[in-house]
């Protein structure tokens, strides 16, 4: 088309994408350029301000690395990846929460209960609880993936004073879905403050740079749809402060004192007493398709 105007770029640019043989891609495409259109005009972006986000782009590409993202971390501090979070989330199921950065894939499989305590310092607690289906019912073959940070508010990949694969495992459950890892309490901890996305993004907002202690969890189930979520602390400072907007409700838990002999042998306590967190976790089923 060679009369291009303000009345047709946006339909046209579009459209441009119609022969894509991938209907969402094609899909995806159209209503991003739509909405990138729209929002230019409703602002009134000028060259300045489009050059401005194209150098700031450039920026968030060129401090990632493979073992760090700079775009994962503005996708969660926009709320982005809490959206895609929620959009997913079966109403019937537990509701999942960000993956965050520091995941690894291939993480040790452990006995259960299973125990991660170490040589790590820190509030010595036990996390426990069941995985069921969207009706309670026990789901005997699923696994668990955890991970969490260290006393220090640091994960193993930020920390060179700690071991490879520290406070992580996977673990299956048992015949009633049960499940207990002996770990210590995690704590509230800042995203990076070292990028753009702090510095030009977040700080001039005055935004917080914290999340409050969280485990990791990604369960998974033959026949159920695979659970990405995070279960926090109800006494927990950042908990309505989230800089990352990861914190729902049924994800969050209270540490409690028990008396019960075999769960503090397990954390190595000695007094009669420990702390211990419970939550069950429900799976939506895969749905079927044609």
């Amino acid at each position: 088309m060679k009369n291009i105007r303000l009345d047709n770029i946006t339909a046209t640019a579009a459209g441009s994408f119609a022969s894509q043989p991938d209907t969402r891609k094609c899909e995806l495409a159209q209503a991003l350029i739509k909405h990138l259109h729209g929002f230019a005009r409703e602002v009134n972006l000028t060259h300045a301000e489009w050059r401005s986000a194209l150098a700031f782009m450039h920026r968030v590409g060129d401090i990632s690395t493979d073992s760090r993202s700079e775009f994962s971390l503005l996708s969660d501090v926009t709320g982005l990846s809490s959206l895609v979070d929620l959009l997913a989330s079966d109403p019937h199921a537990t509701p999942g929460s960000v993956l965050g950065p520091f995941h690894t894939v291939g993480s040790p499989w452990l006995g259960n209960p299973a125990n991660l305590i170490g040589k790590n310092n820190g509030s010595r607690v036990l996390f426990r609880g069941r995985i069921l289906d969207a009706e309670g019912k026990a789901l005997p073959e699923a696994s668990i993936d955890f991970w969490q940070n260290a006393s220090n508010g640091l994960y193993w990949q930020m920390d060179p004073t700690q071991p490879q694969d520290n406070l992580r495992c996977q673990i299956k459950v048992g015949e009633q879905g049960e499940f207990a890892i002996a770990t210590i309490r995690p704590v509230p901890y800042e995203i990076p403050t070292d990028g753009p996305v702090w510095n030009e993004l977040l700080w001039p907002a005055k935004r917080s740079s914290w999340r409050p202690a969280h485990f990791h969890l990604i369960v998974s189930a033959p026949g159920h749809r695979t659970l990405v979520t995070e279960v926090f602390e109800a006494q927990d400072p950042y908990l309505n402060n989230d800089a990352v907007f990861g914190v729902r409700e049924p994800l969050v838990g209270e540490y409690r004192t028990i008396t019960e002999a075999a769960a503090c042998e397990l954390l190595g306590e000695v007094d009669g007493s420990c702390e211990v967190m419970e939550m069950d976790f429900r799976l939506a089923r895969q749905p079927t398709t044609r």
